[in-house]
């Protein structure tokens, strides 16, 4: 038989009920897009502006929500090291392709997802950037594993 002290379950509780509601209202509580600082990058002659999602809360969030995007926008995700990264599309409401990308700036590996799927898109190494864009931007652009980009994240 377990028991549980009633007053101590009950100050406990509201003690992490008082935690929560005074965190920041999160995006994804309220299913709206989340807005992120900037940064400038460049793949040859294509500027592309990211916003750049460090935290674990904001890569978890990512894109999701987001009705519409710019041709040149995206959204880097920065990760502390590197390790094999795979992204999903839950909550997605665009068709994004995500690169995965060394510490230089090169592409190890471009995934096209699909949204508001579960399916699992992964790096083929382990890479502490990815950046994701419309569906086909990369191909458009012409780049392709092996291709660079460059931009303050990435070590020169």
């Amino acid at each position: 038989m377990i028991q549980i002290n009633t007053r101590q379950f009950l100050s406990g509780f509201l003690t992490a009920l008082a935690l929560f509601s005074a965190l920041p209202s999160a995006a994804w509580a309220q299913n709206q897009p989340q807005k992120l600082p900037t940064v400038s990058l460049s793949a040859g002659m294509h500027i592309i502006q990211a916003m750049v999602a460090q935290t674990p809360e904001e890569r978890g969030i990512g894109l999701m929500y987001r009705k519409e995007m710019g041709n040149n926008e995206g959204m880097l995700f920065i990760f502390e090291q590197a390790s094999t990264q795979c992204f999903w599309m839950k909550n997605t409401l665009l068709p994004l392709s995500a690169a995965f990308l060394r510490d230089d700036g090169s592409i190890v590996n471009i995934e096209d997802m699909k949204p508001q799927t579960t399916d699992s898109h992964c790096s083929k190494e382990p890479v502490r950037f990815v950046l994701e864009m419309h569906q086909g931007w990369f191909a458009k652009k012409g780049l392709k594993p092996g291709s660079k980009l460059t931009g303050k994240p990435f070590v020169r």
